[in-house]
C-alpha cells in the first residue's frame, strides 16, 4: 500500500527496486480483502490484468482461480519477487516490467483489469493517461476494479493519498459506468494502522 508519493505502476524517479528492498506497507503478502471478496463473488474471471501488481497477491489470486493472469509493475524487484511467488507456489501468471499509461502497448484487451491503490499517484494528464490506458486495455462490457484510500485524512501521510467519489467519477466519465463505489478497508502491514485503513472500492464497466 503506497504511502509515498511512488506507487506500483507508475514512473517515479528514484532507483528501481528501492520500494522492494525491504518489503513495504502496503505489501501484506494475501490479496486485499476486498479484492479477495470479488474473487469469492465470482466477479473475477476470464482474462485478467493486475495493474500496479507489486508483488503479485492479485494476479496470483487470479491465477489460483486458473485464470489466465498477467501483473505489470515499473520496480523490476518487485516484478521479481512476484514471478518468485508463483514458482513457488506452482501457479501459472505472467508477470511485466511495464508503465500503467501505456498499457495500450502490450496490444492486448483482459475481461477486468485489478488496480490496488494506484490511482491516487496519478494526478492532471498523469491521470488521464492512466484512465485512457485502462480503457485501451479491456474490451466494450469488461470490468476494472479499483481500490482507494478514502478523502479523509490518514495518521501517517498528507492529502496527495486520499481520492474522493467524485474524482472518481469525474475521471471514468467517459466510456465508463460507474456501478458502485462502495466503503472499504484496506489491510497494511504498519502497526499503526491495526485495524486497516478506510477506503473506497469502485466498480467500473467499459461502454
Amino acid at each position: 500500500m503506497p504511502v509515498s508519493p511512488h506507487h506500483p505502476g507508475a514512473a517515479a524517479p528514484h532507483r528501481q527496486g528501492d520500494l522492494y528492498a525491504t518489503p513495504p506497507p502496503w505489501d501484506i503478502g494475501r490479496p486485499q480483502p476486498p479484492f479477495q471478496a470479488l474473487a469469492d463473488a465470482g466477479a473475477v474471471h476470464g482474462r485478467v490484468l493486475d495493474v500496479g501488481c507489486g508483488t503479485g497477491e492479485h494476479a496470483l489470486m487470479a491465477a489460483g482461480l486458473g485464470l489466465d493472469s498477467t501483473g505489470i509493475d515499473l520496480e523490476t524487484r518487485a516484478v521479481e519477487l512476484a514471478t518468485r511467488k508463483a514458482e513457488e507456489r506452482g501457479l501459472t501468471a505472467r508477470f511485466l516490467r511495464h508503465d500503467a499509461r501505456l498499457l495500450a502497448d502490450l496490444g492486448e484487451t483482459f475481461d477486468v483489469i485489478l488496480a490496488s491503490l494506484v490511482l491516487h499517484g496519478f494526478r492532471g494528464e498523469d491521470r488521464e493517461a492512466f484512465v485512457e490506458s485502462l480503457g485501451a486495455a479491456v474490451e466494450p462490457g469488461g470490468r476494472c476494479f479499483l481500490l482507494c484510500f478514502r478523502d479523509e485524512p490518514l495518521p501517517t501521510s498528507g492529502s496527495r493519498l486520499r481520492v474522493a467519489p467524485e474524482e472518481i467519477r469525474t475521471a471514468f466519465a467517459d466510456g465508463w459506468r460507474i456501478d458502485s463505489i462502495d466503503a472499504a478497508t484496506i489491510d497494511s502491514s504498519l502497526p499503526v494502522h491495526p485495524e486497516g485503513i478506510r477506503g473506497w472500492r469502485a466498480a467500473l464497466t467499459r461502454i
